[in-house]
């Protein structure tokens, strides 16, 4: 087992937990600039670790009382089907592999440039948010259509599920607090992230020994983040995230 694979997953799980952030945004490109991992093995073996990892941050988030499973239900109604479909559909283009390598990087690099844009707008987004004046019916058909969003750009890139899953929970529940939101992102992930991995390993595209690697140090990392999360301030870790994110986003996507 490679130790320093182990240390990656720690820390990026430790993100997870106190953020909601970072199982695809951090971990995928992590994978393929500094590991060298092909593009599409880093995103199958990342989906599969963010859901194991996140389970472990809904535990704790649950126990917390910080999850509003009516939105997670909504999220889900839009993504999980949406993510077979996608699936299905890289099953068609897995046979042309440079195909599917430009596809995979190009949505990562844009998934990545947008995580950045909604870790660093989040606030803002709250604020501009108009749902005060909407009707319940129209706030939980824009969650869905946020979760069938969620569902295709988490599929093709692992990205999305949290930073964009969140940065959408903050403009549609301006209410909620922060810890709330945070938790209720992270468990819609959990599922989400479970089935798009499946359908990669049917790919073929996950390696199960960088998998047990990344899981090894990401559960206790996640479980630390998760019950940090309610007592450190994110102020200084979400600019430093974003301008991280934009680097590589810009990187990939060039």
């Amino acid at each position: 087992m490679d130790w320093l694979t182990s240390l990656s997953g720690f820390i990026v799980g430790i993100i997870v937990g106190l953020t909601g952030v970072g199982g695809g945004s951090l971990m995928t490109p992590l994978l393929v600039l500094a590991f060298g991992v092909a593009p599409a093995t880093a995103v199958g073996t990342d989906l599969l670790y963010a859901a194991i990892t996140k389970a472990g941050g809904v535990y704790v988030h649950d126990r917390q009382g910080t999850i509003d499973y009516r939105i997670v239900a909504l999220l889900g109604a839009g993504s999980l089907p949406v993510a077979v479909v996608t699936t299905a559909v890289l099953h068609l283009i897995a046979p042309a592999p440079g195909t599917l390598a430009v596809l995979i990087k190009v949505t990562l690099g844009t998934a990545l440039l947008l995580t950045a844009a909604a870790i660093l707008f989040k606030n803002t987004l709250a604020a501009i948010s108009p749902v005060s004046r909407w009707s319940s019916r129209k706030v939980s058909a824009a969650t869905i259509a946020t979760g069938a969003v969620l569902g295709v750009l988490v599929t093709i890139s692992s990205v999305g599920a949290g930073a964009v899953g969140v940065a959408a929970l903050f403009f549609l529940y301006p209410q909620r607090p922060a810890v709330r939101i945070v938790g209720t992102d992270i468990a819609h992930a959990v599922p989400l992230t479970m089935v798009a991995g499946l359908g990669h390993a049917s790919l073929g595209t996950v390696d199960l020994a960088l998998l047990v690697a990344l899981v090894a140090g990401s559960i206790p990392g996640v479980m630390i983040g998760s019950n940090l999360s309610k007592k450190l301030p994110d102020r200084i870790l979400r600019p430093c995230l974003a301008v991280m994110l934009l680097l590589v986003g810009a990187k990939l996507v060039a």
